[in-house]
């Protein structure tokens, strides 16, 4: 396992943590997904796949780290995380946080073989509808290609262990945690198996709760807000990895969502989690 992953992790930080809002922060947009390409091409060569909005031309990154040949023909475990940001905001946590531990996730797996191939993408334009995750998402769908799971890291590093620091959407509350030091799955009906074993092994790092949303979340529109949802709805497993987002931490799409207001050691272990739980896959 990575010793020093916790510098690792805040050296990806320190870089992509500022506006970038891809409209109104051009400049910090295009640094943060050069960075990306950068950091990427490390592994192995990066794919781009373009798609147009309100005339400009937006990029996904897409890294497949080469297999071995036993496991080659099996559908890819595709991790992903949004790189743009809201107006005004550094993003450190939404989504600075889920970026960071991407390319973390890259170094692991580029040394350590999972048993599915792995495919690490970073989206665009997620805060303006999910744009990029569903211009991908149906390109997959349309050209009949496969994926073992979905899993999307969205906001990964505010962790707050006084009471009733965690708020839920109605009804929820009666079922976990009042406590918000904990990390989220969030997955459609069918990875509930995923789930489950994904939970227990994250538990050896950091408390994990995982809530499954029927009918692709529209009973809870909360479950829906990241970049797993177009999957769902192509009928494509998949799992939010969250820290709840405005459920819990107060810095949500503010100037405040800050370096310093992250819980570095929280984030930190919550990577450790991912590595372990996505290795065990079958």
């Amino acid at each position: 396992m990575t010793t020093n992953l916790k510098a690792i992790i805040l050296n990806h930080l320190e870089q992509v943590v500022r506006e970038r809002d891809p409209y109104i922060s051009t400049v910090g947009h295009f640094f943060i997904r050069e960075y990306i390409r950068q950091e990427m091409a490390v592994f192995g060569e990066v794919e781009q796949h373009d798609f147009t909005e309100k005339g400009k031309n937006h990029q996904n990154l897409i890294l497949d780290l080469s297999p071995n040949q036993n496991i080659k023909h099996k559908p890819p475990i595709l991790i992903a995380a949004h790189y743009d940001g809201v107006i005004n905001s550094p993003g450190a946590d939404d989504n600075g946080t889920g970026i960071a531990v991407l390319l973390a996730l890259a170094d692991f797996f580029s040394k350590n073989q999972a048993n599915y191939p792995i495919r690490l993408v970073a989206f665009d334009l997620e805060e303006y509808g999910l744009l990029g995750s569903k211009s991908y998402a149906s390109f997959l769908k349309e050209s009949n290609q496969a994926l073992r799971l979905v899993l999307s890291l969205e906001m990964l590093g505010y962790c707050d262990g006084n009471p009733n620091s965690q708020n839920y959407p109605p009804g929820l509350k009666y079922f976990y945690p009042s406590t918000g030091n904990f990390i989220a799955l969030v997955g459609n009906i069918f990875t509930i198996p995923e789930m489950l074993k994904m939970s227990k092994t994250i538990r050896n790092n950091i408390p994990c709760e995982w809530l499954p949303a029927g009918l692709k979340g529209v009973l809870v529109p909360e479950t829906r807000r990241s970049d797993h949802a177009p999957f769902w709805d192509l009928g494509y497993k998949a799992i939010m990895v969250t820290d709840t987002a405005n459920l819990r931490n107060p810095n949500y799409h503010r100037a405040s969502d800050t370096l310093e207001t992250l819980d570095l050691d929280f984030l930190t272990n919550v990577c450790r989690g991912l590595m372990e739980a996505v290795q065990k896959i079958k």
